[in-house]
């Protein structure tokens, strides 16, 4: 008796969510067909990406970046939406965010620059274990799947990018930099990210402080596990998938 009272409000909670999903997944017009909920977050890193290069010497740089960070916070809004609570809260957060990096520059505010870089920590960091437990409870390798699997990487370079940004804001000359690169603005810590979470290693940025070698160390062997442990989740569900076709 007890236990059929306690499974109601599970079962209720559970319908309640899947039809909140089902409420907002959105259709490409006309053919009506469904979009993967990380489809808005994987255009939005891909354009950030592509065309921040390009845009980086206009005069409103800035003011670019901020609509593709923005672009990029919405579009993780997007990502949570099956689920009610994480919605709301992932919503409000990155709201608060967005306010947070517009206030930073359009009143050019110094104090909020530690604080946006904390709360883009904190909310990229959110959106990583939302689709790491995402991609570890499917049991079909789908398009959003494989869509999920590309921005968590994506979001980790971020993540790292902002953990340097503040690093090097707290403690300043933990980075040495080339004559290439700037004193750590632009995307010089996004280049840097990535190319410490692909272990690349060009050179041309190099750690020097005790904090910056061990959070480079980490991003390192944290892109190394990402990739080694998600292929070979991504191939058991394939294989799994092989034998149940099969056996049908």
């Amino acid at each position: 008796m007890r236990s059929a009272l306690c499974s109601i409000p599970v079962s209720l909670v559970t319908k309640r969510e899947a039809v909140f999903a089902m409420r907002h997944q959105f259709r490409i017009p006309i053919i009506k067909v469904p979009i993967g909920r990380f489809l808005f977050l994987l255009i939005s890193l891909v354009l950030w990406f592509a065309l921040s290069p390009f845009l980086e010497r206009l005069v409103g740089f800035s003011f670019l970046m901020d609509l593709f960070v923005t672009l990029v916070l919405i579009s993780g809004v997007f990502a949570v939406i099956q689920k009610r609570g994480f919605f709301i809260f992932s919503l409000c957060f990155a709201i608060f965010t967005a306010l947070t990096r517009w206030s930073l520059h359009l009143l050019n505010i110094s104090s909020l620059e530690p604080v946006n870089h904390i709360l883009s920590i904190l909310f990229m960091g959110f959106i990583v274990g939302i689709i790491l437990s995402y991609l570890f409870k499917e049991k079909e390798i789908t398009s959003d799947v494989i869509m999920g699997a590309i921005c968590g990487y994506f979001l980790i370079g971020l993540l790292w990018n902002n953990v340097y940004a503040l690093l090097e804001v707290i403690e300043p000359n933990s980075f040495q930099f080339s004559q290439s690169h700037d004193t750590g603005g632009g995307l010089d810590f996004i280049y840097y990210s990535f190319v410490t979470l692909t272990t690349l290693g060009f050179g041309d940025i190099t750690p020097i402080s005790n904090p910056a070698q061990s959070f480079s160390l980490l991003e390192a062997v944290m892109g190394q596990l990402y990739l080694a442990i998600l292929v070979a989740r991504l191939v058991g569900i394939h294989i799994a998938q092989s034998f149940a076709k099969k056996s049908s």
